[in-house]
């Protein structure tokens, strides 16, 4: 039997896929050599949005990685980001979701991950127009500042003891207060008590288990095993939250049924309500069982990383310190708690909170965008199913960008109107375009009021005075950066 004519078409087969192959992958943006089956994933570290950053340096600001079969795009540059998140916004809408988000069903029903659709855009709108608009936050600012009360009143304790403040614990306890006071008109926790170690316990650990490096994510051949137990860990941690939002949202459709004539409370628990005894939209009570999950989850972390690093580079800096307060006693005068329409006029303040964000972005490359079909961008081809990964720590520390970028410095934004709302890309912490942060309405006035009203109202020191800079170093949890250690400053009233 003659094989040629057999052997002459596989090799003619081989070499047709190999040039493809090479012809398709000369398109691709550069990057660095990946390994046999598991790429670059060698070369990441425990700071992969700092390898990154180095790496761009070498290869430009659309750079090409492998992580094992998870092909992946790195935008380091606010151009690039421009292109990605606005110009082609549609192409990049998707989400890859690690395994531990599928946990429940999450990664299926959740704002952050559904495609763009109908639903999608259900839930959007509510969002925006009902539960994060101005006029539904003004409604429930008295109740934001109850709570910057209870805050006030435990940092008074500490300083009447001599004691430090734990602000990531106080960051988070207050935050979660104030997200539940605008959500269900109620408190989540208090301060010292048993009950908020084992709610904080569960939001860290929602948290977290996304953060845990799996194999599966890398290689999605290995998800049906489920290995590292990941999957079967997280669908504990996320029923655990999921069954307490799901009583919070049963109590008040009880209540309704009820007492049919009794005032509403304004929150958004009233504003589901409202939608699922309506049925203007094609949202279940899943989703926004889901929705909330996720506004608290993503909330909680990413405004108790960013207060901590305000309190931390304001006590490393007391010259900042000292204008903050003078801002704020001249305007506040003997108030204690900053009210959230006087923000506007405080405009060192909110220049302090962007150079945090600057500095110390609470997603440090975002949350994972995905190519829904094959897109150009700026001359290499970015192929459907491509993960895209924006590092807006790397362009918050560019020089071509900033002047001493890694200098903390206020005044840089008081000349200039850059924001961080979406429309600057050199400054992007919460996203841009059709996938940014829904929350992000209650996160700018959580940022300024927060912080405002710790400084306004004591002098602060650290607990160790010897502590190095080596503590406030970040580690990469996730998707965010943290401190290494939990900031303990002592607040004291000085009557100098």
């Amino acid at each position: 039997m003659d094989y040629f004519p057999f052997l002459a078409a596989l090799f003619l087969i081989i070499a047709v896929t190999w040039l493809i192959s090479f012809r398709r992958r000369k398109r691709l943006p550069p990057g660095p050599m990946p390994l046999p089956i598991i790429g670059n994933m060698l070369q990441l570290g425990s700071q992969p949005h700092e390898t990154f950053t180095k790496l761009s340096k070498q290869y430009g600001s659309l750079m090409s990685i492998h992580l094992g079969s998870l092909y992946t795009v790195v935008v380091s540059s606010p151009e690039m980001a421009k292109e990605i998140l606005l110009k082609h916004g549609q192409v990049f809408s998707g989400r890859t979701a690690v395994q531990a988000l599928e946990a429940c069903g999450h990664s299926e029903i959740s704002i952050g991950f559904i495609p763009v659709g109908d639903k999608w855009r259900d839930m959007r709108k509510i969002c925006k127009e009902q539960m994060f608009s101005s006029q539904s936050l003004e409604r429930s600012q008295d109740l934001r500042r109850q709570k910057l009360q209870q805050l006030l009143g435990q940092a008074q304790k500490c300083a009447e003891e001599g004691r430090a403040v734990n602000i990531n614990e106080a960051a988070f306890i207050t935050t979660l207060n104030l997200m539940s006071a605008t959500l269900f008109s109620m408190q989540a926790t208090e301060f010292d008590s048993e009950v908020t170690m084992e709610f904080k316990e569960i939001m860290e650990g929602v948290a977290s288990i996304a953060s845990v490096p799996n194999y599966a994510d890398y290689f999605p051949i290995l998800r049906p095993f489920d290995l590292q137990g990941v999957k079967r860990l997280s669908e504990a941690k996320f029923g655990r939250l999921l069954d307490l939002i799901e009583g919070y949202l049963d109590e008040r459709i009880q209540f309704r049924r009820e007492n049919p004539n009794a005032p509403k409370k304004d929150d958004f628990l009233d504003v589901i309500v409202d939608s699922l005894q309506a049925k203007d939209n094609n949202l279940t009570a899943a989703h926004f069982n889901h929705l909330l999950l996720e506004l608290f989850v993503g909330g909680a972390e990413t405004n108790m990383t960013v207060i901590e690093w305000i309190m931390q580079e304001l006590v490393s800096h007391p010259e900042k310190m000292a204008t903050v307060k003078a801002e704020l006693k001249s305007v506040m005068g003997e108030e204690k708690v900053v009210e959230e329409s006087k923000i506007s006029k405080l405009p060192y303040l909110q220049a302090v909170v962007k150079e945090s964000l600057r500095l110390h972005p609470p997603a440090a490359m975002l949350v994972p965008r995905k190519a829904e079909s094959d897109q150009v961008v700026n001359g290499y081809l970015i192929p459907k199913g491509t993960q895209v990964l924006v590092n807006a720590w790397a362009m918050g520390r560019d020089s071509r960008i900033w002047k001493n970028p890694l200098a903390f410095e206020p005044e840089r934004f008081l000349n200039q109107k850059i924001d961080f709302k979406g429309q600057d890309f050199e400054l992007i912490p919460f996203g841009s375009g059709r996938r940014v942060c829904p929350g992000m309405p209650l996160a700018n006035r959580i940022l300024h009021t927060v912080p405002a009203t710790l400084v306004h109202n004591f002098d602060w020191k650290l607990e160790r005075p010897d502590a190095s800079n080596d503590e406030a170093k970040g580690v990469f949890c996730g998707f965010s950066v943290r401190r290494a250690r939990p900031l303990k400053i002592i607040p004291y009233n000085n009557k100098a």
